[in-house]
């Protein structure tokens, strides 16, 4: 018997009608090949291979890594399988495609249609001169497109951030690594660690995981907005709680982007879910209604929200 691993599979690999080509990249659920199909096209396929729960034995077999790893690791494949179960009813320019998904190798496998391009997190750290007002207004307000639809799915996304966000050569924005999705989608009592990355992660991610919901998604939205501005996450959720030390964006960077901007980013970031804008509905207008430089005011935000209410939010709004 070989000695447990979490090598990729080699290039050239076949893994049903899919040839390996190569490993595009690894973290906590498992790895992601660039692979070919039956027709040589590019696909992007994921293995379930978390390392702190499984390891590869026998050339490709994929099993638990001790027998007090088991049950989770066989729950988190469920958990994986049905994340791939929910993705491809979603067929959404500004969300991945999941192409199929089948089981191999004693684990699941994610195939999904392959993109060219970078990470959001890519251009801010490699091209922050590049990253202005309206190409943030514009990625942000496309992408809402896509999470407004897994959203109608009854699914939450939970893990937005620059690195989650994937821009084409076209420009046009695609949400990637619904892993921390895929825990909200069974009934039983979790049993793997909740998936959530400090900075980006709503409070109630950390301690009021029943109250979960477009809220949630909304603060980490704001968060990346916050990324693109400062080059860094802001404060972790769960630290603010403790000692709040976030500055508002609109005293940070007052002047050099639009005040309406910098109000929905300190908008998204309220600790209060009931703070939030409750609806993507709501923060895509907000992101689109850019403001002409001349009309923009403090009192600016109060009148936006008025005007929104209108249209049926029923948040309390922010303090002033």
């Amino acid at each position: 018997m070989a000695a447990p691993s979490t090598q990729a599979l080699p290039e050239g690999f076949q893994l049903l009608n899919y040839r390996i080509g190569k490993e595009l990249s690894h973290g906590g659920f498992g790895i992601v090949y660039l692979a070919y199909d039956e027709h040589n096209e590019p696909v992007a396929i994921k293995e379930y291979l978390p390392p702190y729960l499984a390891a590869r034995t026998d050339g490709a077999l994929v099993q638990a890594n001790s027998g007090e790893n088991l049950a989770g690791f066989r729950h988190g494949m469920k958990c994986f399988f049905e994340e791939g179960r929910a993705l491809a009813k979603i067929s959404h320019p500004n969300v991945v495609r999941v192409v199929n998904f089948f089981r191999a190798n004693e684990t699941v496998y994610l195939v999904m249609r392959y993109e060219r391009g970078k990470t959001l997190q890519n251009l801010i750290q490699h091209q922050k001169q590049d990253i202005t007002e309206n190409l943030i207004r514009r990625v942000f307000a496309e992408l809402m497109n896509g999470l407004r639809e897994v959203h109608t799915h009854k699914l939450l996304h939970l893990d937005i951030k620059p690195a989650n966000i994937y821009i084409r050569l076209d420009g046009s924005p695609v949400l990637l690594d619904f892993g921390a999705a895929r825990q909200t989608l069974v009934n039983e009592k979790p049993m793997l660690t909740p998936m959530y990355t400090p900075g980006f992660a709503a409070p109630e991610q950390y301690n009021d995981r029943e109250n979960l919901g477009p809220w949630t998604d909304i603060y980490s939205i704001g968060a990346s907005i916050f990324a693109c501005l400062a080059g860094y996450a802001p404060q972790a959720a769960d630290l603010r709680l403790e000692d709040d030390k976030y500055v508002s964006a609109k005293k940070i960077w007052k002047g050099l982007y639009s005040d309406q901007l910098l109000e929905i980013v300190d908008w998204c970031l309220e600790l209060d879910p009931m703070e939030r804008p409750h609806s993507l509905r709501i923060l895509q207008k907000a992101l689109m209604d850019a403001p002409d430089e001349e009309e923009a005011s403090p009192g600016l935000l109060g009148n936006l929200r008025r005007k929104l209410s209108e249209l049926g939010w029923r948040g309390k709004g922010k303090k002033s």
